[in-house]
């Protein structure tokens, strides 16, 4: 297990290109975090979880083009208008792998409001960010507790300080005519 701070972002971002798992701050809370085109890595966060394999992880983005599926322009000039923020978007996907939809047909996005974690996820990729903490407990508001949860089962932390603001992200669906349901 290995420690860092924001101010190691090459080396953490080493360690995701790696295939590496951790825990670090995203723009709402502390999440399990590896590169969503690395299965092994995604099956591993699952596991040290308790995740149900049939729910879909949030996957963050740096851009548009990160997106698996090229979005419509009602999408595109949608997303435009809430992100970057605490707003996760499920968009229909026919492209995304199947450890990412896990038996949808859609994934769920989030660009985050941070510059750090933006330039982070410029560097390698997009990143599945389920909240770090294993199913039916509550999120880990420090560092200190993520290590309490998961120990050596991940390979490092990102100390942010602790969250303070424990709103969840909203959750909006738009299906293909870009139609919008608020989901929470």
């Amino acid at each position: 297990m290995k420690m860092f701070f924001e101010h190691d972002e090459l080396e953490i971002v080493a360690w995701l290109v790696d295939g590496k798992v951790g825990v670090l701050r995203t723009d709402t809370l502390y999440g399990l975090v590896c590169r969503a085109d690395n299965q092994a890595a995604v099956e591993r966060i699952y596991q040290v979880k308790g995740r149900d394999n049939d729910k879909s992880p949030i996957v963050l983005i740096a851009n548009q083009q990160q997106l698996f599926d090229r979005p419509t322009l009602v999408m595109e000039q949608f997303l435009e208008t809430v992100w970057p923020g605490k707003i996760s978007v499920i968009i229909p996907s026919v492209s995304a792998p199947w450890w990412i939809e896990r038996r949808n047909t859609s994934v769920a996005y989030r660009l985050p409001d941070s510059d750090w974690l933006q330039s982070l996820l410029v560097w390698t990729g997009q990143l599945i960010a389920p909240s770090a903490n294993p199913e039916g407990q509550p999120p880990a508001q420090t560092i200190q507790r993520a290590i309490e949860y998961f120990g050596d089962s991940v390979d490092f932390y990102v100390d942010s300080g602790e969250v303070t603001d424990e709103s969840p992200s909203q959750l909006l669906r738009m299906n293909v005519a870009g139609e919008i349901e608020r989901l929470r």
